[in-house]
């Protein structure tokens, strides 16, 4: 697999992890580039280091929780799978078209090669969008919200695979110890929630979760480059068209909603789509794989605290899962924070 340098070249995949992100900062590992001359800018200075991965944390934790609302708005708006999908995307495209199209007067169009990981990642997305609303429909808002992070396990493994960053031996460890929490979470192991269809809800999540990693892997190959709401656009374009072709297809796609439900659809496009993705597209290529993952599996935890405020109410052993997945996510990222505060030393 290829990737398109800085310089214009055409690189290996061993080679992405010295491609820097908006700010000049190496991509390899938590963004220290260790190993690697640092990048200049059109004039031949170099870029101030950022010594600390504190910002883009907080980034993808507030992305994280824009995510986690999504879900309630999902239910909320009491449309079909199919439907939430396009419209998340549709209704998004109003507001992202006028900013990026502003972005490119300001930072020039951006590549050809970039753009088109920034469609292949849309498509992923789009197909995620319509399996994990067809599986909030089975399980509820918060539960599925905890399938689809089956995530933080492919997500790294396909660094490793397409770009040889390395995964941590913390994580490897807590790797089983994060799915065993997904698995009570979701009811597959443990007792389900009453009115729930875990087995159904549990794949379409998987399908989702499988799009979902594909989409974040190729979103973190394509950032940076000066860019942050172009990519975000082009994705989400391509997301509307794949859950129109695909939602179309499975749920239909229903156009005459009333005002309750267009009312939910637009907040689940403005928060769960633009907000949450304006801030962690430039926020994940700063990140190492299994950081940007790990944080990310707060968002079923969040999720599961949204559920129950509109009466969701998840068993005692669902609920022991979301604290299960609370301690691995901060044992990862203890150990993750210690190794930043070395390379920034």
């Amino acid at each position: 697999m290829t990737v398109r340098g800085d310089d214009g070249d055409i690189r290996g995949g061993s080679e992405v992890r010295g491609k820097t992100g908006g700010d000049g900062e190496a991509l390899r590992g938590g963004g220290a580039g260790r190993g690697f001359p640092r990048r200049t800018n059109a004039r031949g200075e170099h870029p101030p280091r950022t010594g600390t991965p504190g910002k883009p944390v907080l980034m993808v934790l507030a992305g994280s929780l824009c995510i986690s609302a999504s879900a309630v708005f999902v239910k909320l708006s009491g449309t079909s799978a199919g439907t939430a999908a396009f419209f998340r995307c549709a209704i998004a495209l109003l507001v992202l078209v006028p900013l990026a199209l502003a972005e490119r007067r300001t930072a020039g169009p951006r590549a050809w090669r970039l753009r088109r990981l920034d469609l292949a990642a849309g498509v992923l997305l789009g197909i995620d969008y319509v399996f994990w609303a067809a599986a909030i429909h089975s399980v509820g808002a918060s539960i599925a919200t905890v399938v689809v992070n089956i995530q933080v396990v492919i997500f790294p493994l396909l660094a490793r695979v397409f770009t040889r960053t390395p995964v941590p031996r913390r994580f490897v460890v807590a790797t089983p110890v994060m799915l065993l929490g997904v698995a009570l979470a979701s009811g597959a192991v443990g007792a389900p929630a009453a009115g729930s269809d875990p087995v159904t809800g549990a794949v379409f999540g998987l399908v989702a979760g499988f799009g979902y990693a594909g989409y974040l892997f190729l979103m973190r190959l394509g950032g940076g480059q000066g860019h942050t709401v172009g990519p975000v656009c082009t994705s989400t374009a391509a997301a509307a068209a794949a859950a129109a072709l695909l939602g179309g297809a499975w749920t239909g796609i229903d156009f005459s909603l009333d005002a309750r439900a267009w009312g939910w659809l637009t907040a689940l496009a403005l928060v769960g789509q633009v907000l949450a993705w304006l801030v962690m597209t430039p926020a994940l290529p700063r990140l190492a794989p299994n950081v940007g993952a790990a944080l990310l599996l707060l968002q079923p935890v969040m999720a599961i605290g949204l559920g129950v405020a509109i009466g969701e109410r998840p068993t005692a052993s669902q609920f022991g899962g979301c604290v299960l997945v609370v301690l691995v996510v901060w044992g990862v990222g203890r150990g993750s924070g210690r190794r930043g505060a070395r390379s920034g030393s």
